[in-house]
């Protein structure tokens, strides 16, 4: 039951952001005129996420809900809906990350790569909840220590999206993006 529930809450949240994955390329295609300004715009927007989470910026938009679902009697349609929802809500809680691969698939050639990048994405978010489902009761220590080193984890995941950041302000993402194809 609770594997079940984990693949329908996933694939809910996958659905989501694939179809703003293929939003954002899709708009993305008509901003190519504009790729450089589209660069240091998003390079900028992706380096202020890396400060919030670093906690050098304090950006409220990135706080989220503390609100509690009871999930107890959640069937997989049920869990796929909630996924739905539930990655609308959670975006300010991933909205760093998300949003960083949201402006990497705006810059993408065409929808199918955004969608795709996406796609990536959720599979990357996915997987450890359905790996988590299935060893839940193994986990408590992790999830202990995860909770202890909370603060070093944001400053590491922080300085990454800067660095990323860097990378598509100066263009050297899509350099990257381009030989690693």
């Amino acid at each position: 039951m609770t594997l079940t529930n984990a693949l329908g809450f996933v694939l809910g949240f996958t659905v989501v952001f694939m179809a703003m994955g293929a939003l954002v390329s899709t708009i993305g295609a008509f901003l190519r005129e504009q790729q450089t300004l589209v660069n240091i715009i998003s390079g900028l927007i992706v380096i202020a996420f890396g400060l919030n989470y670093m906690g050098l910026l304090k950006l409220d938009l990135f706080r989220g809900s503390r609100a509690q679902v009871d999930t107890a009697n959640m069937g997989f349609g049920s869990a796929v809906l909630f996924g739905i929802i539930f990655s609308v809500g959670w975006t300010p809680c991933v909205g760093a990350f998300l949003g960083s691969a949201l402006m990497l698939a705006s810059q993408q050639g065409s929808m199918v790569q955004g969608v795709l990048m996406l796609l990536a994405y959720s599979l990357g978010l996915g997987i450890p909840f359905v790996i988590s489902a299935m060893l839940i009761d193994h986990l408590k220590t992790a999830i202990n220590w995860i909770k202890s080193h909370y603060d070093i984890i944001n400053k590491v995941s922080g300085s990454m999206l800067v660095l990323i950041g860097v990378l598509m302000a100066t263009g050297l993402m899509n350099r990257l993006l381009t030989l690693l194809s």
